[in-house]
């Protein structure tokens, strides 16, 4: 027997950990050993249930996806708590702080991100910490800091970034009984994904009792001698709080790879093979890889990107190749309906801009339309339409002439397939993990999954935002359906 060939993973995240699992899937086992190098003291878990941890509707333990005995159980190496400080490419060996060695065949660097975190006087003490009662939200451990100020008798919270994480953050402070001050940096909230009316009238519907909004303020400084006192601005006002949490947008960690000499712009730069651009033994996935002048930020991308590359690595399927995502999710922004998929805008004259918006009940629903075909859709407050149109988006469908037969649904019987019978087997039903139709339907009729929870426990569907729950429940329903008619 030959030896097998070694893989280290670097990073156990959910983009890392996710290759390992489609590794394991795979068989990959029988050419490889297999290792992973997580800096977190902990297996994987949902970093999209950070949020319910915070607001305290999730318990910690609950958002683990793999504790650290699912690797031993599986015949993969963990190392946790080891940071990787460097890459030996010509001697194939990876470095982890403490005296880590890791000789590697191929190594896959799914490092992930890192909060950005803009330049504010009084935020870094003397000792080079974060001034008491100031914090990050990206990790388990910054959610535990964070649940545990706010218990230490925390009254006033102000989020620096009104972006979907920091919306998040905001729910989960109010939840806690916090005065919650959301403070953006732009015009309206969530800029990325949203045009101006629609992100107005997000603010609209999340208004209220012990929430206040504060837009186009530029934080110059955080205020307060031992501990967060407040806030200026860069126009002169101030914000009185007692703890910030900053949740102003991501970076890739590319540092590892570009101290090792690979090429970096905005992340890793790889091919269509998702090995990098100048060395074919090394691979970079998730957010911290960049392909096609794209870096991503959801996990639907990251998924595909995990598949793709274990599909390579296993002998599955040499030829795999990952040629980009189409960027569609369905979500919940503190407990508001929002679907949003490719193109917020027009991009040409030739585009043609459907829209609807009923601004008392804080609904949007807008579609762009080019030859066509959806390329962009931004829909708020009512999640009818949504099937269908993500649907028309991700498959490229021909559309309807009646465009009102995509933003009602019962407007007429002629448009697309919206019932969860008619999608196909390769609909993706969870956004946030990746589930598609057929998993489901195998989860109800082959493995006696007979109820919600069971289903979710096994597929992972509904774990994440939740809002794909009437979906799972419409899909198990039909594989209960087929199962008795097959009786």
């Amino acid at each position: 027997m030959t030896d097998k060939q070694k893989l280290v993973v670097i990073g156990n995240g959910m983009a890392g950990a996710r290759f390992v699992e489609e590794m394991v899937a795979l068989g990959g086992q029988e050419q490889y050993d297999i290792t992973v190098i997580g800096e977190e003291e902990c297996g994987n878990y949902n970093r999209i249930l950070l949020s319910g941890v915070l607001s305290g509707s999730h318990n910690p333990d609950d958002i683990f996806i793999n504790p650290v005995d699912w690797y031993a159980a599986n015949g993969v190496e963990l190392h946790t708590g080891v940071r990787v400080i460097g890459i030996d490419r010509k001697g194939k060996m990876a470095y982890g702080a403490g005296g880590v060695l890791m000789p590697y065949d191929k190594l896959v660097i799914a490092t992930g991100s890192s909060p950005f975190v803009p330049p504010m006087d009084g935020l870094i003490t003397d000792e080079g910490a974060y001034k008491k009662g100031a914090f990050v939200f990206r990790t388990l451990e910054d959610c535990k800091e964070i649940i545990d100020y706010a218990a230490s008798g925390a009254q006033s919270v102000a989020v620096i970034g009104g972006g979907l994480l920091g919306l998040e953050a905001a729910r989960g402070l109010l939840n806690r009984g916090m005065e919650v001050h959301v403070v953006h940096l732009m015009a309206w909230l969530m800029d990325q994904q949203l045009d101006p009316k629609s992100g107005e009238l997000l603010m609209r519907s999340l208004e209220g009792p012990g929430v206040q909004f504060y837009l186009e303020k530029l934080t110059t400084a955080i205020l307060g001698d031992d501990r967060v006192a407040g806030l200026e601005f860069k126009d002169g006002s101030t914000l009185d709080c007692d703890m910030v949490v900053i949740s102003a947008g991501i970076r890739p960690n590319v540092d590892l790879a570009r101290m090792a000499g690979l090429h970096v712009r905005r992340g890793i730069l790889v091919n269509d093979s998702l090995a990098c651009r100048n060395d074919q033994n090394i691979y970079a996935i998730g957010e911290c890889a960049e392909h096609r002048s794209q870096t991503y930020g959801l996990v639907a991308p990251l998924w595909d990107q995990a598949r793709v590359l274990a599909e390579r690595l296993a002998g599955r399927n040499a030829e795999a190749s990952y040629t980009g995502s189409r960027i569609a999710t369905k979500l919940k922004v503190m407990d508001v309906e929002l679907a949003v998929a490719g193109d917020k805008d027009a991009l040409t004259e030739d585009d043609e801009v459907v829209t609807y918006v009923e601004p008392n009940r804080h609904v949007y629903k807008k579609v762009i339309v080019r030859d066509g075909k959806v390329t962009g859709a931004i829909l708020l407050g009512d999640g009818s339409a949504a099937p269908r149109i993500l649907q028309a988006f991700d498959r490229q469908e021909a559309l309807p002439e009646n465009r009102s037969e995509l933003l009602f649904p019962m407007a007429g019987d002629a448009g697309l397939p919206m019932k969860v019978e008619d999608l196909p087997d390769a609909a993706r039903i969870c956004d946030c993990n990746g589930v598609t139709k057929g998993r489901i339907m195998a989860a109800a009729t082959e493995e006696g999954c007979g109820s919600l929870k069971a289903v979710c426990d096994a597929t992972r569907a509904g774990s994440g935002c939740g809002s794909c729950k009437p979906q799972v429940q419409a899909v198990l329903d039909l594989g209960r359906n087929k199962l008795e008619m097959a009786k």
